[in-house]
């Protein structure tokens, strides 16, 4: 293609889940309650950590990050959704279509290797218990925390590069709800053999990478919950495990299906149905499932509650 016809566009347009307007109307109000109980619950759940010091252990440090990471995520993409629901021209800015993709993809690396630390604390707390506060020292734990931060961020400035120096020509409608990299790497006007292969060496390292420490510490896991001659024993184990393990297979099931094959993957459809799971949902879902299936967690809110309705009764008399 003749370098005359490489241009480059300023700004994109988002074609987003649709264009019927009675259709947006509706997905505004649901994703706007949505996206409101995301913020509130992943919130809640960092401060109920920060006020009870029961929750001051490893497992809830890393979860207090996860939470704070499912809370960015929603933001990278959400408010910007929710704008172009109600707008008539779905334009987004070349830099803010660069910085959605950067933290958007930035934050998604980091929950993929939070979670495999997640695995491998619960894999100390089930196999070794006895010697649990010695290896999951404060130390060990924010070395943890900042790797999967810096190992994300690195990741994603990487692919924002490569992908904006992309030249888009003339195209720059973008059929999905957000700048995502495969979507956007469509509209490129020259081979994108090179993105692609990164995508794939991308996945493997930041994505099935962690997932197969996950699978490993949780074969160690079920192998010594099995030993447990106890029945009560082992369904306290497995209690340990079980939020964190709900959370692993959402997050990391549909991410392998979406980008480990970028040729071959999921339809156009597809990736707008696997972004909004990722946007919307699992920030939602997150909170309400490590609270609805952990024991302290139920106990630190019960606490609070009490504390809250004692203070309420004084300040009534």
């Amino acid at each position: 293609m003749g370098a005359e016809n490489k241009t480059w566009v300023r700004e994109f347009i988002l074609l987003g889940l649709s264009r019927d307007w009675g259709t947006r109307v509706s997905l505004f109000v649901l994703f706007s309650i949505t996206y409101t109980v995301t913020v509130l619950g992943n919130f809640l759940i960092v401060l109920l950590i920060r006020l009870d010091s029961r929750l001051h252990t490893p497992m809830y440090f890393f979860l207090t990050n996860l939470s704070l990471v499912d809370v960015s995520y929603a933001t990278s993409i959400v408010p910007q959704m929710l704008v172009h629901f109600l707008a008539e021209h779905k334009v987004i800015p070349l830099v803010s279509c660069a910085a959605q993709l950067f933290f958007s993809l930035g934050l998604g690396g980091i929950e993929f290797v939070l979670l495999a630390v997640m695995a491998y604390d619960r894999y100390v707390a089930v196999c070794d218990p006895l010697r649990y506060a010695v290896i999951m020292h404060r130390g060990l734990c924010t070395r943890l925390a900042i790797t999967s931060w810096v190992s994300g961020s690195v990741n994603s400035l990487m692919h924002t590069a490569i992908t904006f120096q992309l030249p888009m020509c003339s195209n720059k409608f973008i059929d999905h709800i957000s700048c995502e990299i495969l979507a956007l790497v469509r509209l490129a006007c020259v081979d994108t053999a090179s993105n692609e292969i990164a995508t794939m060496v991308s996945s493997i390292v930041l994505l099935m990478s962690p997932f197969c420490l996950v699978l490993l510490s949780y074969v160690k896991i079920i192998s010594t919950i099995l030993k447990i001659r106890s029945t009560e024993g082992r369904k306290k184990a497995f209690h340990t495990c079980a939020s964190h393990l709900t959370v692993v297979v959402l997050c990391y099931g549909m991410a392998i299906f979406t980008y480990i094959q970028p040729r071959s993957g999921p339809s156009v459809l597809q990736e707008k149905l696997i972004s909004v799971f990722y946007a919307i949902l699992l920030p939602m879902l997150n909170p309400m499932i490590y609270s609805l299936r952990n024991k302290e967690v139920k106990g630190a809110w019960q606490k609070l509650l009490c504390q809250l309705s004692g203070l309420t009764s004084k300040l009534a008399m």
